[in-house]
C-alpha cells in the first residue's frame, strides 16, 4: 500500500514538473509586434467593458487572422501616482507576428472599427505600436 502511494506521488511530482517545464516564458513574445489601443480617462467619458471585452475587440481579432498571436484586455484600476488621476481607463492589446500582415488586414475594416467606438465609448484612442524586446 505505502509503495503504490508513493509510486502515485512520484508520477504526481513529475507531472507537475513536466507543467512547469513547459509554462510560457516572456521571452516566448520576443519579436513579437504589440498594438496597444489605450483609451485616457476623462471625468464623465464613457466606457463600456463589457461591449469591449464581448464584441469590439473579438470582431477586430477576427480580421487579424493567423497572424495574430494573442490579445489581452485591461481596465484601468490605478494611477501609479498616489492622488493622481487614472491615466487610461482600459488598454487592448493585440501580439502579431508582422506589422505589415497586420496592417494589411486591418486597412478594408478600419471604417467598421472605428464606427464601432460610439458603441462602447466616446474617447479617442491613443495608439502606440511596438515591438516586444523582452
Amino acid at each position: 500500500m505505502k509503495i503504490k502511494l508513493l509510486f502515485s506521488l512520484m508520477l504526481f511530482a513529475a507531472s507537475i514538473a513536466s507543467f512547469a517545464d513547459n509554462k510560457p516564458s516572456a521571452d516566448d513574445d520576443k519579436g513579437l509586434i504589440k498594438i496597444c489601443i489605450m483609451y485616457p480617462f476623462a471625468e464623465g467619458k464613457k466606457f463600456d467593458m463589457a461591449y469591449y471585452e464581448t464584441k469590439h475587440m473579438p470582431m477586430v481579432a477576427a480580421f487579424l487572422g493567423t497572424n495574430l498571436v494573442k490579445y489581452t484586455i485591461e481596465k484601468g484600476v490605478a494611477s501609479g501616482i498616489p492622488n493622481q488621476p487614472l491615466p487610461y481607463m482600459a488598454i487592448g492589446t493585440f501580439y502579431v507576428k508582422s506589422l505589415s500582415e497586420y496592417q494589411k488586414a486591418i486597412a478594408p475594416h478600419r471604417d467598421t472599427v472605428r464606427a464601432d467606438f460610439a458603441n462602447y465609448t466616446d474617447v479617442m484612442p491613443v495608439i502606440l505600436v511596438s515591438e516586444v524586446v523582452r
